[in-house]
C-alpha cells in the first residue's frame, strides 16, 4: 500500500508527522521501524519533529546529525530518531549499536536509510519527501513494507480525510 500527499508548508509537514505519531502500532513484541528519506532540506527532520511532539516530547527536535542518535522516552516506549548522513557505509553503523535499539515499545525514526541500507531490517514504513515541482512546498510518498506498516498507513490515510491535508492518492498491492 502506498499513499502520498501534498505539503505546502512546513506545518503540513509537521501535522503529517503528528497523524503518523497518532496512528503508530506500538508493538510488545518488535520494534516499529520508520524510514525517511529524500534530499537534504526536504522536511525529513520536521516530519520526525511533528510526529516526536504529537507522541509527548517536550524538547525541542532537532536533527542528529552530529550525534546521530537521540533517544526520548515516552508514555508509550521510547522513540529512538537516528541520522545516517554522516555515515560513509553500512560498516559504520555496527559501532552505534542501533541494534540495541531494536526491542518491543520502540519507535525507531531513521532519516537516510539509504547509507545503510544493506544491513538495516525492513522499516514497517519508507517515507520520501521530495520538493515540489509543481505546487509550493513539498510532496510525501509513503509505502508499507509489513503487515503493521499496511495498518498504520491505512489509519493515516483515515485520519488525513478528516485533517486539512491534500492526499494525492492511494494505491494498494
Amino acid at each position: 500500500m502506498r499513499g502520498a500527499w501534498q505539503l505546502p508548508a512546513a506545518t503540513d509537514t509537521m501535522q503529517l508527522g503528528a497523524l503518523l505519531a497518532h496512528a503508530c502500532p506500538w508493538s510488545a513484541r518488535e520494534p516499529r521501524l520508520l524510514f525517511l528519506s529524500g534530499e537534504l532540506g526536504a522536511g525529513k527532520t520536521t516530519l520526525a519533529a511533528g510526529l516526536l511532539e504529537a507522541l509527548g516530547v517536550a524538547e525541542a527536535v532537532r536533527s542528529p546529525s552530529y550525534t546521530l542518535i537521540e533517544t526520548y522516552p515516552l508514555s508509550v516506549g521510547l522513540a529512538v530518531h537516528v541520522d545516517l548522513y554522516r555515515l560513509q557505509g553500512p560498516e559504520e553503523l555496527e559501532p552505534l549499536a542501533l541494534r540495541d535499539y531494536f526491542a518491543a515499545h520502540t519507535l525507531l525514526l531513521v532519516e537516510w536509510p539509504e547509507r545503510a541500507a544493506a544491513i538495516l531490517p525492513r522499516p514497517d514504513l519508507a517515507v520520501h519527501l521530495q520538493a515540489s515541482t509543481a505546487e509550493p512546498g513539498r510532496i510525501c510518498r509513503i509505502e508499507a513494507h509489513s503487515a503493521a506498516g499496511e495498518a498504520w498507513l491505512a489509519l493515516v490515510e483515515q485520519q488525513s480525510a478528516s485533517q486539512t491535508l491534500i492526499e494525492l492518492g492511494t494505491v494498494s498491492h
